[in-house]
């Protein structure tokens, strides 16, 4: 006789999941609809999904991931600590950056709002591709 017994949460094991997407605008719904899916009882889902957003439509602005043929990838992992998003694009000839408030005029926004959501984003790579990575914890820090 086989018998089930449920795993308690704080023992779950991590999830991860991975899916390219072609580096095109039309692409970005797709993005959010295949995190919303994965993450629908996740907290801080609408963070997650501004900050995805922002990183694909970056990746596609402004690396080759969005010239024709270019593709970029989604890869979110989750376990009882949180989400963590990776961006992984095709490169470019700019370094990712936060920029101040006196350089943005209409763009140059998204890294701003990926630093305000995200409690942590880092960037790796070169210009040949590069990774941007965005923490979420599970539950949020109490506030004061």
């Amino acid at each position: 006789m086989l018998l089930a017994v449920p795993v308690p949460a704080e023992h779950e094991s991590p999830m991860y999941w991975r899916r390219e997407f072609r580096g095109r605008p039309d692409q970005i719904r797709f993005v959010r609809s295949f995190a919303a899916h994965l993450l629908a009882a996740f907290p801080a889902l609408d963070d997650v999904l501004l900050v995805l957003d922002e990183l694909a439509v970056n990746a596609i602005q402004h690396t080759r991931s969005g010239e024709e043929g270019g593709r970029f990838t989604v890869d979110i992992s989750m376990d009882v600590a949180g989400v963590i998003l990776y961006v992984t694009d095709q490169g470019g000839s700019d370094e990712p950056r936060v920029r101040s408030l006196a350089e943005l005029a209409e763009g140059g926004r998204g890294l701003l709002a990926v630093d305000a959501l995200a409690v942590t984003w880092s960037c790796t790579g070169s210009s040949k591709g590069r990774t941007i990575r965005a923490t979420f914890p599970a539950r949020p820090h109490a506030e004061i």
